[in-house]
């Protein structure tokens, strides 16, 4: 029962707030270090799934599966009330999944209708905003051009998700296989130009992926329009496959 043991004790220290001394517990062993990270696994799934801690219960749990004694419970009884369990950590989390989609979308909202009123910000008729940095001299792509571009992408708040600057190469693409506000803002420069793209979640990935509903701002440097380079590919944060 010394494993059942340790274990018990690491719970009711970790969701009790007892102080309990290293060495009392005596982790210079290999097991008692073991029983300890399991225990402190164990009340650390109770804390983030937001269950409602039972010691006794819980501890005696143990016991029972550690000795091989006779549960208290039919099997069954088990079964169903665990896969009640999944079932309410589920729904928490899709509720919880809907109220950050909505926040996002709120905060890409707000800022695009602060971010309009910036010298130099355009919106156009999509929605699409853009700010042009420098116009270029050369080529105006066309939508079924290949393009090679630098980029930067980031969300509203400055966190970078994607960037071929990162990367050290350029990426090649067509333009009208990439999410939409990459398809019209690109075609508002040249070669050699400089575009800032803020671009709605409309004209991005909509409701798909892990950038749903998001707002996303780009920095980006056309610097060819013609055949694609050399080993590049498209970007990550515009694949192809999302814009479709």
């Amino acid at each position: 029962m010394r494993n059942a043991t340790s274990i018990g004790i690491a719970i009711l220290a970790a969701t009790t707030g007892l102080a309990i001394a290293a060495d009392t517990l005596g982790l210079d062993s290999e097991t008692a270090r073991i029983n300890y990270s399991l225990g402190y696994q164990i009340g650390g799934d109770i804390r983030r799934q937001g269950i409602e801690p039972d010691h006794a219960a819980l501890l005696k749990g143990i016991e029972d599966a550690v000795s091989g004694s006779g549960p208290l419970m039919k099997p069954e009884e088990m079964r169903s009330t665990l896969n009640d369990l999944r079932r309410r950590i589920a729904e928490e989390q899709k509720r919880k999944a809907a109220e950050q989609e909505l926040k996002v979308a709120e905060e890409g909202r707000r800022f695009l209708e602060e971010n309009a009123k910036k010298p130099g910000v355009v919106t156009t008729e999509s929605g699409l905003q853009y700010q042009i940095v420098e116009p270029g001299t050369g080529k105006t792509p066309g939508p079924t051009d290949q393009v090679t571009v630098h980029y930067r992408g980031t969300q509203v708040d400055g966190e970078e998700f994607d960037s071929s600057y990162s990367r050290g190469k350029p990426a090649t693409f067509q333009l009208n296989g990439v999410v939409k506000g990459w398809t019209e803002g690109l075609q508002l420069i040249k070669e050699g130009g400089k575009i800032k793209l803020f671009i709605p979640s409309k004209l991005a990935y909509g409701e798909r992926g892990p950038l749903a509903r998001r707002t996303l701002v780009f920095d980006v440097e056309l610097i060819s329009v013609g055949a694609p380079a050399a080993e590049s590919k498209s970007p990550g944060a515009a694949q192809p496959s999302a814009a479709q």
